[in-house]
């Protein structure tokens, strides 16, 4: 039956590919991941390698297809969710990259977002609704236009185009089809509203490039950029060419659906009505407030955002607030520390400790994101006594991320005038029933985990497939959502009070840390 969706989920760490049924639900099999390195050419760099994602990609998809034993011709549609904010170039005759993707944890472009922030911080944040800061696009293109040779010679020639990951994963699955909304680009160089409100080069208000930012940020042109999309696109961004033709039978499909991985993830937890909000733990924690059609400008240092489009020049909108590095944290325990072995040992051995003895731990490894944008921010452990031991170390780390994920909250509760109901809590650390636990405890409030766990590519599978039609509307995803736990806070007041108190001082001592000391940081 010709009722399933392919979803391309091209995240920081790897790719995974699913595919979804008409029931919302993940076919049995039907999945594949794949890790990519993580390039750290100087401190405070990162990189990836477009390439290698691109064939993690096509293996990706191989193999989800074979696992569920899903007939290619049953799928009606692919969406495209991605690691946000993280800049491709490439030469759009060859699809050969011109330099590595600058990751959004990359804070090479401090010292451009500060010249930003000081002169221009009102314009910027006025049409985009973003701080400038290096975890933005916008500044990544200005950097590689002034440091990769010849590159602003090539986009004037159109030898040359940006983009974000979405854009990139697009572009090659419909390279060669003659279907595409850019057939000029060898293929279709688009972005949706969502990712394109990431760049700090997008017009929140007429949902298009803006002029002015473009002039601001290096004299970028337009003409090198992807052209903005909603986010469900019923005339298809493109097909699938044959560049993809050994994964689909030669069939061309296609690719309807297409949002940055946190707006997925929210749509994906069906929260359509306005004040509802999620926090996607992953990489890092990303949490997103509804606010509807309104343009919420933050007074708490929040960003606000395109939430998604479903029509042309329309679009509801989210307070949002990134925080940089939280799953990353474990991964380091794993890998840098090797305090554990894989990465759910944490979960046991933080379980094996009452609490951190007095520990807390800073995760600001690339700078402290929302509420604080403080990209000088360096991670730090205090608190240490002879009687410290891993145990408390990880405690910390899990709690870590529930404290920063409070700091957000509380910024969003101010600007909405009031307090959440409840969290929606999606990615892979949600499996970690002591975190959510401690999530609960510190806000107070029930934190819900869905059935569906990673909905982020679930956000993705619902805009492709009610671009096609295999859903009727918002109302019909709504229905399908399921709770799969509730945790319920049981910490008394006086402890949660005491707790966040001696967190917020933590903080404080890691910020601007590497302003101190510029030189161990590669800061002139």
């Amino acid at each position: 039956m010709r009722n399933k969706i392919l979803v391309i989920d091209q995240g920081t760490t790897g790719t995974r590919v699913a595919v979804y049924d008409e029931t919302g639900m993940p076919v049995q099999g039907g999945w594949a991941y794949r890790e990519h390195a993580q390039i750290f050419p100087r401190p405070g760099w990162v990189e990836h390698n477009p390439l290698e994602i691109w064939e993690k990609t096509l293996l990706c998809m191989k193999e989800a297809l074979q696992r569920s034993k899903t007939d290619p011709k049953d799928i009606v549609a692919i969406g495209v969710t991605n690691q946000r904010e993280t800049v491709v170039v490439w030469d759009p005759r060859t699809g050969q990259p011109l330099y590595n993707a600058i990751v959004w944890q990359d804070r090479r472009t401090a010292p451009i977002t500060d010249n930003l922030r000081k002169n221009y911080f009102d314009v910027i944040y006025r049409k985009t609704g973003l701080v400038p800061d290096p975890y933005f696009s916008g500044s990544k293109i200005q950097w590689l236009l002034e440091n990769v040779e010849g590159l602003r010679e090539k986009v004037s020639k159109g030898e040359a185009v940006f983009g974000t990951i979405d854009t990139w994963i697009i572009w090659n699955l419909t390279r060669g089809s003659p279907n595409t909304l850019t057939p000029e680009r060898g293929g279709a160089h688009v972005t949706d509203y969502s990712n394109a409100s990431r760049t700090m080069l997008f017009n929140l208000h007429t949902l298009s490039w803006d002029s002015e930012l473009l002039e601001l940020m290096g004299k970028i042109e337009e003409n090198s950029l992807p052209l903005p999309r909603p986010s469900s696109e019923k005339e298809a961004y493109g097909f699938t060419g044959p560049e993809v033709n050994g994964v689909f039978n030669g069939r061309s499909i296609p690719v309807t659906g297409d949002a940055g991985d946190q707006q997925a993830a929210l749509f994906g937890q069906a929260g359509f009505e306005e004040g509802e909000v999620k926090c996607t733990y992953g990489t890092g924690n990303f949490i997103l407030l509804n606010t509807g059609e309104k343009i919420v400008s933050s007074s708490n240092n929040l960003l606000t955002t395109v939430f998604y489009g479903l029509e042309e020049r329309k679009a509801t909108y989210a307070l949002e607030g990134s925080i940089f590095v939280t799953g990353a944290a474990i991964q380091w325990l794993r890998d840098g520390l090797k305090i554990i072995e894989v990465s759910p040992e944490v979960n046991p051995l933080a379980e094996s400790a009452d609490d951190t003895g007095g520990l807390y731990f800073v995760p600001a490894f690339t700078g402290l994101g929302a509420p604080y944008w403080d990209p000088y921010a360096r991670g730090l452990i205090i608190g240490i006594t002879r009687g410290t031991s891993r145990r408390h170390i990880a405690r910390a780390v899990i709690e870590s991320i529930a404290y920063l994920t409070r700091d957000v909250i509380e910024a969003m509760e101010k600007d909405i005038g009031g307090k959440i109901k409840s969290l929606k809590a999606d990615g892979g650390a949600t499996k970690s029933d002591v975190l959510l636990q401690f999530q609960s405890d510190i806000l107070g409030v029930e934190v819900i985990r869905p059935l569906v766990a990673e909905t982020t590519s679930l956000g993705a599978a619902y805009l492709a497939g009610l671009a096609v039609g295999l859903w009727g509307g918002l109302e019909e995803i709504r229905r399908l959502w399921r709770a799969e736990r509730v945790f319920k806070p049981s910490m008394d007041v006086e402890r949660r009070e005491r707790l966040y108190k001696g967190w917020k001082a933590a903080v404080n001592r890691s910020l601007g840390w590497a302003r101190e000391v510029p030189w161990a940081y590669g800061y002139s």
